[in-house]
């Protein structure tokens, strides 16, 4: 009977006070999509960005063998250093918790097909490169391996890109290209990534062949750069102080010397936006909280309406004997049912947008939007709490009425 009641007490409130009961579940829904969508958003973006950083590679720091600043046990500053097949096979034994490769690259190389001539740019080095800098070749082909290293095999590695500026629709793999006058295989062509950092370009851009290849037809000896990678980004520190150490006792200059060898850390980029995103996502739930609180202020001024218009009736039930507890429950129940209303209009609202969103191809430019358990749990959460904040007053004010004051005024 009580439930029974309460539903068609609720039902003739919403009849008188159609058009204020519309508006306040209206501010709710509204409240509820902000909250959800802002974050959500904020979680779609971060991912983007993140997915974009990684398309240089995973906490991998990048090494540029340079000059050295300080002297050091007699020697003078100034004194170039450069890094061979010897000195990274040094750091992959003594530093076994990392990967290494090193890289030489070629700016302007021809690169012949048929009609078409361009120069890309070159890039030599070793298997393990790809793991570490992400690249993924498509289906169907392969990135550099073992044995061409062992045999110096003229085989070709291409970006996207740069394979549909070569070939156009038409099948890379197992196509010959001339390169500086010297034929190579192509073997693999890189799966489209994102990426939003880069040295020398983009990868898509870009042609990889085998380091030894590299050095028979060019005679180079000494690399441009290394690439390392700790096991996990919380060792990368202290991989490059090994690093560091290793390149300094075997060229003889300061460890502490950092300008002999300049690394860029990507490690640090990415601890940098996990803070700042981490505020941006906050920012934006107080943005959308704000939204649903003045929802909330809708919700608590239609149950004070409510209260002015049942004076005479609350004054009727406490005088047969209702408790106040009663009046109380009664008015809480209303509120959070019209939060409840509005909250799951919203949320149904937030899944429609995030479910179209993609097939907008907006998700290109700020990826698409999540709302995680803990984004629906947390929101779900601050409704409830100003729903109860909303109903509290008005149903404390209609439980604390005198039956006699009550129907004076009603």
């Amino acid at each position: 009977m009580n439930s029974l009641s309460f539903l068609k007490q609720m039902a003739h409130d919403v009849r008188h006070q159609k058009m204020r009961t519309a508006l306040t579940v209206l501010g709710i829904t509204w409240g509820t999509v902000s909250v959800a969508l802002l974050v959500a958003f904020g979680e779609g973006l971060q991912g983007k960005i993140q997915q974009q950083q990684l398309g240089l590679g995973e906490n991998i720091v990048i090494a540029w063998p340079s000059r050295t600043s300080l002297p050091y046990q007699g020697l003078g500053k100034g004194r170039r250093i450069q890094v061979s097949e010897d000195d990274i096979q040094a750091l992959r034994r003594e530093i076994p918790e990392a990967n290494f490769s090193g890289e030489f690259s070629r700016q302007n190389s021809s690169f012949k097909r048929e009609k078409v001539r361009l120069t890309p740019d070159l890039s030599a080095n070793s298997p393990i490169f790809a793991v570490m800098r992400n690249v993924i070749p498509e289906a169907g082909g392969r990135y550099i391996n073992d044995l061409d290293m062992d045999r110096r095999r003229r085989v070709v590695f291409i970006g996207d890109k740069l394979k549909t500026d070569l070939f156009g629709d038409g099948e890379a793999v197992g196509q010959t290209i001339m390169i500086d006058n010297t034929p190579f295989l192509v073997v693999g062509v890189l799966q489209k990534k994102g990426q939003d950092s880069s040295y020398g370009g983009r990868d898509e851009d870009k042609a990889f062949i085998p380091e030894t290849s590299y050095r028979g037809l060019f005679t180079e000896r000494y690399y441009e750069n290394l690439i390392f990678q700790a096991k996990s980004a919380e060792q990368t520190p202290i991989v490059t102080t090994k690093v560091y150490e290793t390149l300094a006792r075997r060229h003889k200059f300061d460890p502490k010397d950092k300008e002999a060898i300049s690394m860029w850390d990507t490690t640090e980029g990415a601890k940098f936006f996990a803070i700042f995103f981490g505020i941006f996502r906050g920012f934006l739930a107080i943005v959308g909280s704000f939204t649903l609180i003045v929802g909330g202020i809708g919700v608590s001024n239609i149950m004070y309406v409510v209260l002015e218009e049942r004076m005479k009736e609350i004054g009727i039930k406490l005088a047969i004997g209702a408790k106040p507890r009663f009046i109380q429950t009664q008015f809480l129940l209303e509120t959070l049912t019209i939060t409840a209303i509005g909250g799951a209009l919203g949320f149904l609202i937030t899944i429609g947008v995030m479910a179209i969103f993609p097939y907008a191809g907006l998700d290109e430019y700020v990826g698409t939007p999540k709302a995680s358990p803990l984004v629906l749990l947390s929101t779900s959460a601050l409704l409830g709490l100003i729903g109860f904040l909303a109903g509290y007053f008005p149903a404390r004010r209609a439980s604390l009425l005198d039956p006699v004051v009550a129907l004076k005024l009603g």
